[in-house]
């Protein structure tokens, strides 16, 4: 069953900027410079989006120098996935499944 932590993940992953970081950062750690040149986003408005992203879980910092590198903490993820597994897998049960009126 999905918790409400899980739905707020969902709602943070609904943006489709946030959805693009998140996807970025599945293939590498970047920082906040290297987030400004592959979204074209301004940086006031990425630093916003990554806020609500490490608020929500999803990623983590690592200070290095006068730079912030951002890395997606994958397990929150596949928590996500594993859930929405079993809702597949209860929905394809439940199909056969009729409540008579």
């Amino acid at each position: 069953m999905l918790t409400s932590v899980d739905a707020d993940v969902i709602r943070v992953l609904g943006d489709p900027l946030r959805l693009k970081i998140v996807t970025l950062l599945a293939q590498e750690t970047l920082c906040t410079t290297h987030l400004v040149e592959e979204t074209g986003a301004k940086q006031t408005n990425l630093s916003n989006h990554m806020k609500v992203l490490r608020e929500a879980g999803l990623v983590e910092t690592e200070p290095c120098g006068r730079f912030t590198y951002y890395k997606l903490r994958p397990e929150v993820l596949a928590s996500i996935s594993e859930r929405f597994a079993e809702l597949a897998a209860s929905a394809h049960t439940a199909a056969d499944n009729k409540r008579a009126c």
